[in-house]
C-alpha cells in the first residue's frame, strides 16, 4: 500500500471508529502525524485527497475539520466523474439510474406535495416541441431532481442527483429535437406527473421505467 493510501486509511479509520466525528477539528499536523506514525508530508497528501472528496474541510488559518459527511456532500464527487464519462461508460451509469430512479419515483408517489406537483406541471406546460435544447435540459433536470427529492431517502436522492449528468442529457435532447420526438418525451414526463398526482406509486414507477428506457435507447442509437 502506498504511503499516502495508508495515511488516508488511517484517517478514515479514525472517522469510522468515532475517534473523529462530523464537525470535529483534526489535531495539529505534527501531533496527528506522530499519533498515526506518519510523515507530515504523507499526512498532508492524505488530507488533500480527503478534502477533494469532501470528507475533510481545510480552512486556511483555522485548521482542518471533518465535514458533516452528509450523503449529498460526499456524492458530489461522483457527479464530476459522471460528467467526464464518454460512450459506453455513460450507458453504464444510465443503466444504474434506470434501476434506481423508478423506485425513487414510486416512493415520491405518497410523499410529494401539491405545491411541488403544481410547480412541475407549470414548468412542463411552458415547454413545447420548439423549445430550445437548453430550456429542455434545465427543465428535465429540475423535474427529476424534484421528484427524487420527494422519495424520502436522502442517500437515494443524493445518488440520483450525482448521476444527473447535464452533458449527457443535452445529448439526448439534441437527438430528440433531430427526431422531432421532443413532444413524446415531454408526454412521458406528463404521465409520470399524472401518476404522482394520483398517488399511484406503481404507475409512477412504470412510466419512469418507460421514460428512462427510452432515454437509454436513444443514447445507444445517437452517434
Amino acid at each position: 500500500m502506498a504511503v499516502t493510501d495508508e495515511a488516508i486509511e488511517k484517517i478514515r479509520g479514525m472517522i469510522v471508529s468515532g475517534a473523529l466525528r462530523p464537525g470535529d477539528r483534526l489535531p495539529k499536523e505534527s501531533v496527528l502525524a506522530g499519533e498515526l506514525g506518519l510523515s507530515r508530508s504523507s499526512l498532508r497528501e492524505a488530507v488533500r485527497a480527503l478534502s477533494l472528496v469532501r470528507v475533510l474541510d481545510v480552512r486556511q488559518g483555522d485548521g482542518t475539520y471533518v465535514t458533516s459527511l452528509d450523503p449529498r456532500l460526499l456524492l458530489e464527487a461522483l457527479g464530476s466523474v459522471v460528467e467526464l464519462q464518454r460512450d459506453g461508460a455513460v450507458l453504464d451509469y444510465l443503466a444504474v439510474r434506470r434501476i434506481l430512479e423508478p423506485a425513487a419515483t414510486a416512493l415520491a408517489g405518497s410523499r410529494i406535495g401539491r405545491d411541488e406537483l403544481d410547480a412541475l406541471q407549470a414548468r412542463l406546460e411552458s415547454l413545447g416541441g420548439d423549445s430550445a435544447v437548453e430550456q429542455l435540459v434545465e427543465a428535465d433536470l429540475e423535474f427529476h431532481r424534484r421528484t427524487n427529492a420527494a422519495c424520502g431517502n436522502p442517500v437515494l436522492r443524493s445518488l440520483l442527483d450525482a448521476l444527473a449528468a447535464p452533458a449527457t442529457r443535452a445529448r439526448v435532447w439534441r437527438g430528440l429535437a433531430r427526431e422531432h420526438a421532443v413532444g413524446r418525451a415531454l408526454d412521458e414526463h406528463r404521465q409520470i406527473l399524472a401518476a404522482l398526482r394520483d398517488g399511484d406509486a406503481e404507475a409512477a414507477r412504470s412510466w419512469s421505467t418507460v421514460h428512462l428506457a427510452g432515454v437509454e435507447r436513444r443514447l445507444r442509437s445517437t452517434p
